[in-house]
């Protein structure tokens, strides 16, 4: 079994629950094909315990495809629909361009660390 350490990871998850119901999940590397089911699974799970408002930081994701962006459109209506929200914070790069793109910026309240 691979670990965060073997350089065929490409993509991690960590979570960390904030006061105020927030999740935050932090996420490092390529959220692509392999990666997406990794990140729904982690939004899962965050319903499964009862929390329905995430916050996901992008600032350590390096590449995204339409495979992540759908993980982020289905937390999104999956956790409106359980009346809380999905918000990404932190994208750079590339990633950031996809989700102007898309238009997912807009839908998602993209913005950095700081609140811009």
């Amino acid at each position: 079994m691979a670990t965060i350490d073997d350089p065929s990871v490409t993509f991690n998850v960590v979570r960390e629950d904030l006061p105020d119901g927030v999740t935050l999940l932090r996420l490092a590397g390529e959220l692509d094909l392999a990666a997406a089911p990794t990140l729904t699974a982690r939004i899962d799970e965050v319903f499964d315990d009862g929390g329905s408002r995430i916050l996901v930081n992008l600032r350590n994701v390096t590449f995204c495809d339409s495979t992540g962006l759908s993980a982020f459109v289905r937390g999104h209506h999956v956790s409106t629909d359980a009346g809380g929200w999905l918000r990404v914070m932190g994208a750079r790069g590339t990633v950031a361009r996809v989700l102007r793109i898309s238009g997912l910026d807009t839908l998602l309240a993209v913005g950095d660390l700081d609140g811009t």
